[in-house]
């Protein structure tokens, strides 16, 4: 049986790092071989959740592996065919954005570029503040577009940030296996 490799690329949505991590834990504890990529903003600022030096440290002893931190050492994963599977979590409305118009200028955004070459699934656990205002037509362009699935998402608080939208990230492992089978889980809203 062949261990699917999931490149497990993380942005600046730094509110949700525990649940992002928390989900990668979960893949390696399932058997996945997860291949770490950041973002160049969450992989450098320190915030109220956590210094960057010790998240990324956490991240590294968890997958027993070095960081893809630079556009550079994400452009082989696609011509190495080194994913099976890419993971964007969380998936920020900057990198839905760029995604959605084919803007290639961070690791995470050359990352999925490159992992598509192989026309492999991306799986996209957003957490965007502007789901539902200017990052809409993103999510709408994407949720047409081959080899891209999302994890359900809803609104995280309708009365204090009604645009917002996040994922349910609990439901990362069921949605990577429906993605791998070229799959959309349902509902997407929930």
């Amino acid at each position: 049986m062949n261990i699917v490799k999931v490149g497990f690329a993380i942005c600046g949505s730094f509110c949700t790092f525990s649940k992002t991590l928390e989900q990668m834990d979960i893949l390696i504890q399932s058997g996945y071989e997860v291949i770490p990529i950041m973002s160049f903003n969450a992989g450098s600022i320190d915030t109220r959740f956590g210094k960057a030096t010790d998240i990324c440290s956490r991240i590294q002893e968890s997958c027993q592996r070095d960081i893809i931190k630079t556009i550079k050492d994400a452009e082989p994963i696609g011509p190495k065919k080194m994913t099976d599977i890419m993971l964007v979590a969380p998936c920020t409305g900057n990198t839905l954005a760029k995604l959605a118009n084919a803007v290639t200028d961070t690791p995470v955004t050359m990352a999925v570029k490159s992992h598509l070459r192989q026309q492999k699934p991306v799986l996209l656990s957003i957490a965007t503040n502007d789901a539902l205002g200017a990052s809409a037509q993103n999510i709408g362009k994407l949720l047409n577009t081959r080899h891209y699935y999302f994890v359900p998402f809803r609104q995280d608080d309708p009365l204090k940030k009604p645009n917002s939208l996040v994922a349910d990230f609990t439901l990362i492992p069921k949605a990577l296996e429906m993605a791998l089978d070229e799959k959309q889980i349902q509902p997407v809203l929930l």
